[in-house]
């Protein structure tokens, strides 16, 4: 069977586990080397692992970084570029959660979310634009939430930053688009992850009751909607959020 994005590059943040491992898996899987981008050196290399065991030994490779940090941001994104001698590919996944009423909120926990969740989208794709500008080609997908769309109580912090990756994803396609880069958004609902398994039964109850499709989503179910946007089947499509929430906010 052909793969989607044989001979691709592709950098993939927050890739360490949940969607973002998901989605590393399943770029490979249709072709891609990828550069894990996350925190822990410990799961990375385990997922770069686990890619080079299925996929081929020059697979994956993996990046310890800070992504709010724009020195380590550009520095890393040279070394991915020398590496691999292209990045075709960059998907924002990184994001953080610091849940609170804003009566409550530190400023801490406003800042940390928005850094991570906002401030690494402007890092890479500021360190990636010129080379994709030059090659005339490329596919940039930014993983937000429909709580960007619809709010959250208790998530003040994170509804801003989600529905600033909107924001900036639209601004930014309209940028590129005359270079051929594709600049799209995905918003996932609730996804069977880490995140939402800290919720209890009368949660998750309350949570599907507004589901019309009635159960969560799992990360294969963003994944595909990633690959979709990353491969040449996207290549008209530019500027779009694609909502991923089993019918919950249409």
């Amino acid at each position: 069977m052909q793969q989607l994005l044989q001979d691709q590059t592709a950098i993939v943040t927050g890739a360490t586990a949940g969607i973002g491992k998901t989605i590393a898996f399943r770029l490979a899987e249709q072709g891609a080397k990828v550069a894990i981008i996350g925190t822990n050196a410990e799961r990375g290399q385990q997922v770069v692992d686990e890619i080079v065991k299925h996929y081929g030994v020059d697979r994956a490779v993996f990046y310890r970084l800070d992504v709010a940090n724009y020195a380590q941001t550009h520095e890393v994104v040279d070394q991915i570029v020398k590496l691999f001698g292209k990045v075709d590919i960059l998907i924002n996944n990184a994001g953080i959660t610091r849940d609170q009423l804003l009566m409550k909120m530190s400023e801490e926990d406003w800042d940390n979310v928005m850094a991570v969740n906002v401030k690494s989208c402007y890092n890479f794709c500021h360190a990636l634009v010129r080379p994709m500008m030059k090659a005339r080609k490329g596919k940039i997908v930014n993983v937000s939430s429909v709580i960007g769309l619809i709010g959250n109580a208790g998530q003040v912090n994170y509804a801003a930053s989600k529905a600033a990756m909107i924001g900036f994803t639209k601004a930014l396609a309209k940028e590129l688009a005359p270079r051929n880069i594709c600049v799209n958004c995905v918003a996932p609902g609730f996804i069977e992850t880490n995140m939402t398994d800290v919720l209890n039964e009368e949660q998750k109850k309350s949570i599907l009751s507004g589901i019309p499709l009635g159960r969560m989503g799992t990360p294969d179910d963003i994944a595909n909607a990633v690959i979709f946007a990353a491969s040449k089947s996207a290549d008209y499509m530019t500027g779009q959020v694609l909502v991923i929430d089993g019918g919950m906010v249409m």
